[in-house]
């Protein structure tokens, strides 16, 4: 059968796609290359016939800061490799966001295929970095930047319209329940497609997430007044999880 896109590769190609794209970034970059690494599935070895390849080729620092990528597809595979001066790359490994459960989990394992000057390891500790306040704040920033238009909206599209909007937003509210999980409890979630079930497995998990995070597992996300009941009480929940832990959720009518 002919198949388009990606086909199946065993893992040994993979990595030794990986290693021909290192060669070409030396013959690139050549001495301005700090380190090369591996990041994703293919760095945790859980990468599965059809998975991509994710790299980071670190460039020392210099006068002006790097960050680009290549992202290509040659049809059976698809590949893309981050290019980040090392001052950059430290400083998002050390920078705690609303996605950090999913993003940061690569600063903290890359497969190494150069690193003459041990940088993977600068690279961790620089992840290891954030203080408890730091995740603090994006707890505080995904409540209201997300959750809080999340459920606005859910009660628009409950009372106006259109109904079909409301899986959707469903699901938006159980993957950012999620990562306000994961920045409570410091804890890294391995992929995006285990962001719900390992969330699961967090202590600490406001009342009413299971059930939305399940709802949207089991894909029964047909009957408009089921959704809203679950994720109101995730809400609510929600709500008082925030008091319970200190984190911001109201604040004053104008606060500047």
């Amino acid at each position: 059968m002919n198949m388009n896109g990606p086909v199946a590769i065993s893992r040994r190609e993979r990595l030794q796609i990986c290693e021909e794209i290192a060669a070409r970034l030396h013959e690139v970059f050549g001495e301005k290359i700090a380190a090369i690494g591996v990041y994703g599935s293919v760095s945790r070895g859980t990468d599965g016939p059809f998975s991509d390849i994710e790299m980071f080729c670190v460039l020392k620092e210099s006068s002006e800061p790097v960050d680009y990528s290549y992202e290509w597809s040659t049809g059976p595979w698809k590949a893309e490799v981050n290019v980040l001066s090392a001052d950059v790359l430290l400083k998002n490994a050390s920078t705690v966001e609303g996605q950090w459960p999913l993003t940061h989990g690569p600063f903290f394992s890359p497969l190494s295929l150069y690193d003459p000057d041990g940088f993977f390891s600068t690279l961790r500790k620089a992840a290891e970095s954030p203080a408890r306040e730091d995740f603090k704040n994006a707890i505080n920033e995904v409540l209201v930047g997300e959750m809080c238009e999340f459920i606005g909206k859910l009660r628009n599209a409950s009372r106006n319209g259109p109904h079909t909007y409301l899986p959707y937003l469903a699901m938006q509210f159980a993957e950012s329940g999620a990562m306000l999980i994961g920045l409570h409890n410091q804890s890294l979630f391995s992929t995006g497609s285990m962001v719900l079930p390992e969330s699961l497995q967090l202590p600490n998990r406001p009342a009413g997430f299971d059930d939305v995070a399940r709802l949207v597992m089991s894909g029964d996300l047909a009957e408009p007044a089921k959704v809203v009941s679950v994720c109101e009480a995730f809400w609510s929940g929600l709500v008082d999880w925030a008091g319970e832990h200190g984190y911001v959720l109201i604040s004053k009518r104008i606060p500047f």
